[in-house]
């Protein structure tokens, strides 16, 4: 499997990209569906799934570009973030508008097709944030296979997501920040937004773990 990592929309998103047999799962399309849509032209590759870490409207505004394309293209997030679709509060317009959920939205107990995949709750930052965490990902870069999370906005790089938005809890936070601090120290966290690290670095460095 592959997996590429490029920033999206003004919030500059880390929206991934991870790739297998000529299918593609497109993890927090924030904005700018055209470019992802383009990306995935030149590569070969057709969509399977979107993923979601959680339903805030920087991680999921590229949803209806892609299914204007792709209109069968499956949109995957925890129920308890479903109902951020079409919320008056889930926007920032003009570049960030308000649209109604997905016909084809579904949970994410029903997810086929990413194997070796681990989708580990982590509410905090939303109700339903998820992280999704692959323990034996192999490239076609890589001699041995590498412990990959895809962290959402709960972890980042010296931080962590905030959690004065409607449904963001401390407390929760905290209880599932604790969970990532039982993977692999030389696990690679993609977080949702800034640069990639390592959960070492973070064990050692980021205050909202020690």
């Amino acid at each position: 499997m592959e997996r590429l990592t490029i920033q999206v929309g003004g919030f500059e998103v880390n929206c991934s990209i991870l790739s297998e047999n000529g299918k593609a799962w497109i993890v927090d399309p924030g904005q700018e569906a055209d470019r992802i849509i383009d990306l995935l032209a030149k590569k070969g590759l057709e969509p399977a799934a979107v993923l979601l870490t959680h339903g805030h409207f920087d991680h999921i505004s590229g949803i209806p570009g892609l299914l204007e394309k792709f209109p069968e293209l499956p949109i995957y997030v925890h129920e308890k973030d479903a109902a951020m679709f079409g919320h008056p509060l889930n926007q920032l317009p003009p570049e960030y508008p308000s649209f109604e959920k997905p016909k084809n939205l579904k949970g994410l107990e029903s997810l086929e097709g990413l194997e070796g995949l681990e989708v580990i709750e982590t509410p905090g930052h939303t109700p339903g944030g998820v992280c999704y965490y692959f323990p034996n990902f192999q490239t076609s870069q890589t001699s041995k296979p590498l412990h990959l999370l895809l962290s959402g906005d709960t972890l980042f790089a010296g931080s962590v997501g905030r959690t004065d938005l409607p449904g963001g809890d401390m407390a929760t936070l905290m209880d599932s920040l604790q969970k990532l601090t039982t993977l692999p120290d030389e696990t690679l966290v993609i977080p949702g937004h800034g640069m990639h690290t390592r959960i070492a670095l973070e064990k050692s460095g980021n205050p909202f773990l020690q």
